[in-house]
């Protein structure tokens, strides 16, 4: 979060209507911090504080036998600007913006939860399981 906007990415080739949080795969050996750390810059040139664990999200595909489980913290940027001239070097995220809660609640975006746990909403869960992902 940053002046009560969220960071959001689009990383599915083929569906520039589809936003997430930043993040991705772990490096063994590393911590889930470190990781994101790695991530955060790849996918957007930017440097965070890294907070709690906010949410714990299960995706669910039961026709590719496929199970995704992606653990989601509280960040706050801690320096870097958005630049229209950066590129993602592992070519996943073609899109990155900050985005107010009324943005956000035009788009399509994953998980469905995202907006209520970082707004941290009283009734925002913490586990969100079995969510069917999108393809």
């Amino acid at each position: 979060m940053h002046e009560n906007r969220l960071l959001l990415v689009n990383a599915w080739r083929g569906r520039d209507d589809l936003w997430c949080a930043p993040g991705g795969g772990v490096d063994a050996h590393a911590s889930l911090p470190d990781n994101l750390h790695r991530e955060l810059m790849e996918e957007t040139g930017l440097r965070v504080h890294i907070g709690d664990v906010c949410l714990v999200n299960e995706f669910n595909d039961v026709d590719r036998d496929y199970h995704q489980v992606d653990v989601y913290f509280h960040c706050t940027l801690a320096s870097g600007t958005l630049t229209d001239n950066w590129q993602d070097p592992e070519g996943i995220v073609d899109n990155r913006k900050w985005v107010t809660r009324a943005e956000m609640a035009a788009m399509q975006v994953k998980p469905d939860s995202l907006a209520a746990v970082a707004w941290q909403d009283a009734d925002a869960p913490n586990y969100d399981p079995l969510e069917p992902i999108i393809r």
